[in-house]
């Protein structure tokens, strides 16, 4: 297994059960992952949250697998950070939803 830089520019992260690229985001970062990734990014490390790392820490990957196999891991990885959420503050978005759920996840902090 090989450490992995996750670059959200250059991969598409396309969930298996509804074909859709999904992203890892933070439920106070208020930019969009798929717009405004550098200020998505610098938002995330500025906070000390690091997702990138820590995505890259949990998904299972490896220079052997194919471009195709990369991605599912990552998004095994997504699917596996949202559901322990320890932190309670990550959110897996679409481009379709990205505002939606931060909107609904900020009406359930307050």
């Amino acid at each position: 297994m090989t450490d992995t830089n996750i670059d959200y520019n250059n991969d598409s992260i396309i969930d298996s059960n509804t074909d859709e690229v999904s992203m890892l985001t933070t439920i106070d970062n208020p930019y969009n992952p798929f717009t405004q990734y550098d200020d998505w990014y610098s938002f995330d490390v500025l906070k000390g949250y690091f997702t990138c790392g820590y995505l890259a820490r949990i998904a299972k990957s490896s220079d052997e697998l194919s471009k195709q196999d990369e991605r599912a891991a990552i998004q095994l990885a997504i699917n596996e950070i949202v559901e322990m959420n320890v932190l309670g503050i990550y959110l897996k978005v679409t481009k379709d939803n990205f505002k939606k759920r931060i909107q609904l996840s900020s009406e359930i902090e307050s």
